[in-house]
């Protein structure tokens, strides 16, 4: 019975397929999630007990890894400070106040649009060249965003008039772009250890924002339902997706991988159509095909 325990363990942690659809299927549920905590649990309590959960998960298990590559993470605190300031606790913020104010369907299209934000702030921060087709599939992904936000009006387009809730996920996901950027500098310890790391400050960089809230009297406290959100949120998109993820990178590299993103807007879609029973109307599809069509168009071009 151990032994074949342990061969099942081998061959799903040895899958890579298996470990990066998970990981996209966790993150599509979290626009799920986000949905399900408005008027649960407030967006920065989410934010706070989020990573007051996995750091107290992630600190005990990665201690000794952390105090032993110290003299490596010390330089970089700063760095990682910011990072966990932008790509972790204002993500997650701006991403819980968005979901007050626009669809899980919405917020999975938009969040698809990722790799392509990277692509553009490779361009900006490292001068990378790009191609005819990755220029083509920028724009198709723009186009499908633009859609999103237009609510799938023309006029809605002409009047420059945006949901609000849609535009606040784009900041969002140019925060996030920015520091899977950053990752490129970071210090070169283990990959738990570096999350570990970013939890415990995540933890601590959310406290503000949460006496923010408190003092602005719109804090609140999650019942039953709101507690059981923040579990998934906590267990699920953070914790295992962040293992599952490294996993899959290790097993086939990080340029594989990441074609794998392509999967949150669809798993968003799946899920906020059979779970929340949102309408999944025309502009949603056709937003859907321009932003993975883009996102093909410029993986195809990279990897040739």
């Amino acid at each position: 019975m151990i032994a074949l325990a342990k061969r099942f363990g081998d061959l799903t942690y040895g899958n890579a397929i298996l470990m990066l659809t998970l990981t996209t299927l966790f993150w599509g549920g979290n626009t799920v999630a986000g949905r399900l905590a408005v008027g649960e649990v407030s967006p920065m309590m989410v934010v706070f007990l989020r990573w007051v959960i996995v750091a107290a998960i992630m600190l005990p298990l990665q201690g000794k890894n952390i105090r032993r590559e110290w003299p490596l993470i010390r330089p970089y605190f700063p760095y990682m400070l910011l990072m966990a300031i932008f790509g972790f606790v204002a993500f997650n913020t701006l991403f819980y106040i968005a979901a007050t104010e626009t669809t899980a369907v919405n917020l999975g299209i938009i969040q698809g649009s990722m790799p392509i934000l990277v692509l553009i702030g490779s361009v900006i921060a490292f001068g990378a060249k790009v191609r005819f087709l990755q220029v083509l599939g920028i724009l198709l992904t723009l186009a499908g965003v633009t859609l999103i936000a237009a609510q799938g009006k023309l006029e809605v387009l002409l009047a420059l008039a945006v949901n609000p809730g849609d535009g606040i996920m784009l900041i969002a996901c140019v925060l996030y772009s920015g520091y899977t950027l950053a990752l490129r500098n970071r210090p070169q310890i283990s990959p738990l250890t570096f999350f570990a790391v970013l939890s415990g400050i995540s933890a601590l960089a959310a406290v503000p924002g949460l006496f923010y809230e408190i003092s602005a009297g719109s804090a609140q406290w999650p019942g039953l339902k709101g507690w059981l959100v923040v579990l998934y949120i906590s267990f699920f998109p953070s914790f295992l997706a962040q293992i599952t993820f490294m996993r899959g990178v290790e097993l086939i590299g990080p340029a594989r991988a990441g074609v794998f993103i392509n999967l949150v807007p669809i798993f968003a879609a799946i899920l906020a159509v059979s779970i929340l029973g949102e309408d999944f109307q025309w502009h949603h599809g056709t937003a859907l095909v321009l932003v993975l069509g883009g996102i093909w168009l410029s993986e195809r071009k990279a990897a040739a």
